[in-house]
């Protein structure tokens, strides 16, 4: 029971407030004229402002309502490295049984764990929900029983009591770590740049020397070891080589004694891109198709576009003074002795030997495209010539043979089942019109001789031939007929996106190899797939985790000549995935989970939040502190012991209120007042006179 006057004013106060002014007033001028009733007019006055005031015991019938601490647990992955997860238990066993032995008072447990997309441990997140659960009134205090590591420090909520850290983990816990300081997302393909990177030793390592050996590949590439400085910012010299993802590994042994070796190892996957693709396009004359090339090259901003049309061959003999012609000359012995090497894509474009080109340069070619360049012969009748770049050097890079016949003839041009299977055709029968794709007019009837036929034309004739030589690839379209699909004839057909896979075919972009093995990331599910040209299945892929522990994988056919497969990764880390000769290396979220990027226990980041609450951090270590009761406001933190501040809340069942007097009370009250104060005036005057 608790009782309380309360006040239900018969009128506005304001107007209480002026009566009792006034009566004031009355009592000091009564006071000033020496009336010896003063005093009890000043009762009665008062009487009667009171019965306006209309005051009240109310009597509270309370239900006292028990403290709450509330309790949160971090199951964060950092939590399991050395003893922290018995650590961890054995407190909470203790807390149980302290919060057990007090009266009134009760725990409540909320356990998280990491965060969504390697967020990390989200303790603070936890809390405020759990605070939001309980009614501020009744929570006597907040325990964290964690490594220190949260990643939401900034998130504080707002405390109504004191907070207590228990920090798990141990002062002689030291970690050997690698941190990738600076890395671009984008680096352009043989040019040098710098990335940093630092190994280091945090906590309290012991003396193990000033350096160690750092391992470092990229993609699949044989590892190469150097010996690098401990604990110093290092400036590695990168060279991508080649363009798409690039995955460089860096990687430590571990060391007996350090708390994991899960960020023993890092992983940074980089774009590489080309400068500027410069691309030489030849025309040996002008002709319907001739646009097309140079529309596909001009329309994208990378390509660098040099092209030359031989207008004016040394055969035509016209008269006209060489002095009087506006033509250029074609810089051949620039182009082909000293700046051939870099292009990166020659085109021949119904190019027919003219004298133009010396032997030796066409040898210059052909050494180009051994050492890795790329050529590309779009024939036209010229190809079955006695002039035909085939009855040149270049005949032994070829994929075919001219039998000199050229068909003129209506054709749908159509994907072999290699092509079907190769990435530069494949789907490409599925961005056909209604109808298929339209007419061809015209192809020269070519042997093969090497390579792969990809399209073809009548009478199963090749039409599309690619082939690797040596380093270098070479291509032949035997058909100057492209540009048909381009104006739409007869529906048209898919001519910029097959020029444009061929085009970068020949440029050795990643996504278009015929054998690859591939794997996309989204979230923690790793989609692999693998390219293969071949008849046969390529069998399953062994995965191998960032733990050691592999697992193999049945690639089920899901298109001629693509296979794939989706898992469900168990952890963050780097997967190496292998299939016969082809090895890949794929990143599941960060290489380092955010988890393990800092292993030492520290309550620094909570060390702020939980003194401005009288609350601290207390170590584990030595055992788990005793729980006592502080008064509000006072340091809830002692050695060996936490404290919460008991709140004495209540739920009220019931309200009774009583008037203390009833209205005619008040006004008999001040009326007898009055009367006394009359007569003692009265009788005073009598005598008086």
């Amino acid at each position: 029971m608790s009782a309380s006057v309360v006040f239900a004013p018969l009128v506005a106060w304001v107007l209480i407030y002026v009566l009792a002014g006034l009566a004031a007033v009355l009592v000091a001028f009564a006071l000033w004229r020496g009336l010896s009733g003063w005093w009890l007019r000043g009762l009665a006055l008062g009487a009667l402002v009171l019965a306006l005031a209309n005051p009240a015991l109310q009597e509270e019938e309370r239900q006292n309502l028990s403290d709450i601490v509330i309790l949160v647990v971090d199951d964060s992955a950092s939590q399991g490295l050395g003893d922290r997860r018995a650590q961890t238990e054995a407190a909470v066993a203790a807390v149980q049984a302290e919060v057990a032995a007090m009266p009134d008072t009760e725990l409540r447990i909320h356990r998280v764990g990491d965060g969504a997309e390697d967020s990390g441990s989200l303790v603070m997140t936890a809390l405020a929900e759990a605070l939001a659960e309980e009614p501020r009134a009744r929570v006597a205090g907040a325990i964290l029983i964690t490594d220190g590591r949260v990643h939401d420090a900034g998130l504080v909520p707002n405390l109504p009591a004191p907070l207590q850290v228990l920090l798990t983990g141990r002062q002689a816990d030291w970690d050997r770590r690698i941190v990738v300081k600076n890395a671009p997302a984008f680096a352009i393909i043989g040019e040098e740049f710098k990335l940093e990177l630092r190994v280091e030793d945090i906590g309290a390592p012991p003396n193990l020397g000033a350096t160690v050996d750092l391992t470092i590949a990229i993609d699949t590439e044989d590892p190469v070891t150097y010996s690098v400085p401990l604990n110093e910012d290092l400036e590695l010299p990168v060279t991508l080589p080649h363009g798409g993802a690039n995955v460089l590994q860096f990687s430590v042994a571990p060391v007996a004694g350090e708390i994991t070796d899960r960020n023993n190892a890092s992983a940074v996957q980089i774009n590489g891109v080309r400068d500027r693709l410069r691309v030489l396009l030849i025309s040996g004359e002008p002709h319907a198709g001739e646009r097309v090339w140079r529309n596909l090259l001009k329309s994208d901003a990378a390509v660098d576009l040099v092209h030359f049309t031989i207008l004016r061959p040394p055969e035509k003999q016209d008269g006209v003074p060489v002095d009087e012609l506006s033509l250029i000359a074609f810089p051949t012995r620039e182009l082909f002795v000293e700046k051939i090497e870099e292009f990166d894509l020659i085109i021949f474009d119904r190019y027919r030997m003219r004298g133009i080109l010396p032997m030796s340069y066409i040898d210059n070619i052909v050494s180009y495209v051994r050492k890795g360049g790329t050529v590309l012969v779009a024939a036209g009748p010229e190809f079955g010539a006695v002039d035909s770049l085939y009855r040149s050097p270049l005949a032994e890079i070829l994929p075919v043979a001219p039998t000199a016949q050229v068909i003129e003839q209506g054709y749908r041009p159509r994907l072999t089942d290699l092509g079907r299977r190769h990435p530069v055709t494949e789907g490409l029968e599925a961005e056909a019109p209604e109808g298929g794709w339209g007419r061809w007019f015209r192809l020269i009837e070519v042997r093969q001789t090497a390579g792969q036929v990809l399209m073809s034309g009548p009478n199963d004739l090749p039409l599309l031939v690619l082939n690797r030589v040596d380093q270098g690839r070479v291509a032949v379209l035997a058909s100057d007929q492209a540009w048909l699909w381009g104006r739409g004839y007869e529906g048209g057909g898919p001519q910029l996106e097959l020029l444009r896979r061929l085009a970068h075919w020949m440029l050795k972009e990643p996504e278009l190899e015929e054998e690859t093995l591939t794997a996309e990331v989204r979230g923690e599910a790793m989609t692999i797939t693998r390219r293969s040209l071949a008849e046969a299945e390529p069998g399953p892929v062994t995965v191998t985790g960032p733990d050691g522990a592999t697992v193999e994988l049945a690639m089920p056919m899901v298109a001629p000549g693509r296979y794939e497969t989706v898992w469900q990764a168990p952890a963050l880390g780097l997967y190496r995935l292998e299939q016969g000769d082809l090895t890949r290396v794929i990143a599941v979220g960060p290489a380092t989970p955010r988890e393990f990027a800092e292993t030492i226990a520290s309550g620094e980041a909570l060390r702020p939040v939980a003194e401005a609450t009288r609350g601290g951090v207390t170590r584990l270590e030595p055992g788990t502190p005793d729980i006592r009761t502080v008064a509000e406001g006072r340091v809830a933190l002692g050695r060996g012991w936490i404290g919460i501040t008991p709140r004495e809340a209540y739920l009220t069942t019931a309200v009774n209120v009583v008037p203390v007097l009833p209205a005619w009370a008040w006004l008999l009250i001040a009326a007898g007042l009055a009367v006394v104060a009359w007569l003692i005036e009265g009788r005073k005057g009598a005598k008086a006179a």
